[in-house]
């Protein structure tokens, strides 16, 4: 929707760099994921290295010499840590903002510790995997994903993440709940797609938008007669053909799947009536083509 959106030109136009920029942009939602799952690794170590630091006072309190260490060893960010997979991810894609920018490590440290969450898991020195896990998906949920400032600094990277970073940190809350002790490795370097044909389906839904805009406007047009071309939002436009281009493209997507996912990217970024007129025009488009047979759709329930 983006990269359609931001592209200046018309169907008979070279948009090589465009579906790069896609393409690139999706690459960047998995480098988004190792960046946060990275920043858990680098909490830990904050923990170790000021727990060190303490000990080695000339001066130590009793609770620094012998302190309590199970934020260190928690079990769930032990995995993380000495994953050796997501390791060579890390070093792979140079994902190294933390040792530059630790400031923010600093900063979301000192929020965990002073936290309610941090004081009530602490208040015990030892745990079972469960609860380790259970505290970390805690300190993720409500500490480190909402954060302001480390929201502010993402957008600062890379603009694309802020759309990324909803899905993404529900993936990872996902993921962190579905981790065991016994999981593979592998569970850490996920795949960015499910298979080829999930990467080929983005090319070919951004292609065919594309190449067949003047078609798809048409259809648009002949719905929305009543309506001034100039009162109707741009991203509803782009919406709108990438709709009916799945509806008369894509044979294994269901209507009622397209029209659902369409309506709810609407409502996230486009006006407050989009949805109510994207849904009107496409319920026209879909009763119209379903009595023409122009639907080509194949498979169980896909009408």
């Amino acid at each position: 929707m983006q990269t359609l959106f931001a592209f200046d030109g018309t169907e008979s136009d070279d948009f090589t760099k465009d579906q790069k920029f896609l393409l690139y942009s999706i690459d960047n939602m998995y480098n988004l994921y190792l960046l946060l799952m990275s920043l858990l690794i680098e909490i830990n170590k904050k923990a170790t290295n000021h727990l060190e630091t303490a000990q080695k006072k000339h001066l130590a309190t009793e609770e620094e010499k012998n302190p309590n260490k199970k934020f260190i060893n928690n079990q769930l960010l032990q995995l993380i840590v000495n994953n050796e997979r997501l390791k060579v991810q890390l070093e792979d894609r140079k994902i190294t903002n933390w040792q530059l920018d630790n400031e923010y490590v600093d900063l979301l440290y000192k929020e965990i510790k002073n936290s309610d969450l941090y004081k009530d898991y602490m208040s015990t020195k030892t745990s079972t995997f469960k609860e380790d896990k259970n505290f970390v998906i805690d300190i993720f949920k409500e500490i480190i994903a909402p954060n302001d400032k480390l929201y502010d600094y993402l957008e600062d990277k890379n603009l694309t993440w802020l759309d990324d970073l909803p899905t993404v940190n529900t993936f990872i809350l996902k993921l962190l709940r579905k981790l065991k002790e016994t999981s593979d490795p592998v569970t850490l370097t996920p795949k960015l797609y499910k298979d080829i044909e999930d990467k080929e389906y983005a090319i070919k839904l951004f292609k065919k938008t594309l190449l067949n805009q003047s078609k798809l406007g048409e259809e648009i047009s002949g719905k929305t007669s009543n309506w001034d071309r100039d009162r109707i939002a741009s991203l509803d436009m782009v919406l709108l053909k990438m709709a009916i281009c799945e509806l008369l493209h894509f044979s294994s997507i269901p209507t009622k799947v397209t029209i659902n996912e369409y309506l709810e990217i609407s409502k996230e970024y486009s006006t407050p009536k989009s949805s109510i007129f994207i849904n009107g025009i496409l319920d026209k488009l879909l009763k119209e083509y379903q009595n023409e047979g122009k639907l080509n759709k194949v498979g169980r329930g896909l009408m």
